[in-house]
């Protein structure tokens, strides 16, 4: 059942599903034989002969190219770290919007939103150019969604999780994986930190702590 509804799910954003595995080793059979450009693999499952982490170290050996998107029940950062260096694009905890998990998809393969880093120019409207680099050590910014950009700016307006989570009709949980990808993404280690580089870059709509909006 957990599959078809994966499926489902990825037929809503045009993926054609050419295989579906219950066991790591079953599954990197179907990537050779396949070759596909999506991997959506569950990591919480133990193998016989590999767990998930394994199991994705082993897909990119098989196709470099291959992009993964990482399913979990799990929001632990060690984990979510050990995802990201095993070579996944997206983290995505079970509890999320079936909406926010085609995103992760469309993202990965067509990104929508793009933040300034070194000579490029901020796609976000500011108009100016960055020639300084990343703020506070980040090497080089990645594209936010469309969905983690919204929740940047409400989190730099200091709405707490709670809040954001009546506001945007989803669940806190969901919220909180998107912050922790907004965090990794820009560098930084909290939402004060990040609500910094938004104003640093330009993009919040108002300044931080307005409190005012006119959603419901």
């Amino acid at each position: 059942m957990w599959l078809d509804a994966v499926q489902d799910i990825l037929t809503r954003v045009d993926v054609t599903v050419v295989g579906k595995a219950t066991a790591p080793a079953v599954a990197l059979a179907l990537i050779d034989d396949h070759k596909p450009d999506l991997f959506v693999i569950e990591i919480d499952t133990q193998g016989d002969e590999v767990d998930g982490i394994q199991c994705m170290r082993a897909a990119k050996q098989t196709r470099p190219n291959l992009t993964m998107l990482v399913l979990s029940g799990l929001d632990d950062p060690v984990r979510i770290e050990s995802a990201f260096a095993a070579g996944a694009a997206a983290y995505v905890i079970k509890t999320a919007h079936p909406e926010d998990v085609g995103a992760a998809v469309r993202q990965a393969f067509e990104p929508s939103v793009f933040l300034a880093n070194g000579k490029r120019r901020n796609h976000l409207g500011s108009g100016s150019d960055d020639t300084s680099g990343s703020p506070d050590g980040a090497s080089e910014s990645k594209p936010l969604t469309q969905r983690e950009l919204e929740i940047l700016q409400l989190v730099s307006e200091g709405y707490s999780n709670a809040e954001l989570a009546r506001m945007l009709w989803v669940a806190e949980q969901t919220v909180k994986f998107h912050l922790s990808n907004i965090y990794r993404k820009l560098a930084v280690a909290n939402r004060t930190e990040a609500s910094r580089w938004a104003q640093l870059h330009n993009i919040l709509p108002r300044a931080p702590g307005s409190k005012h909006i006119s959603r419901v």
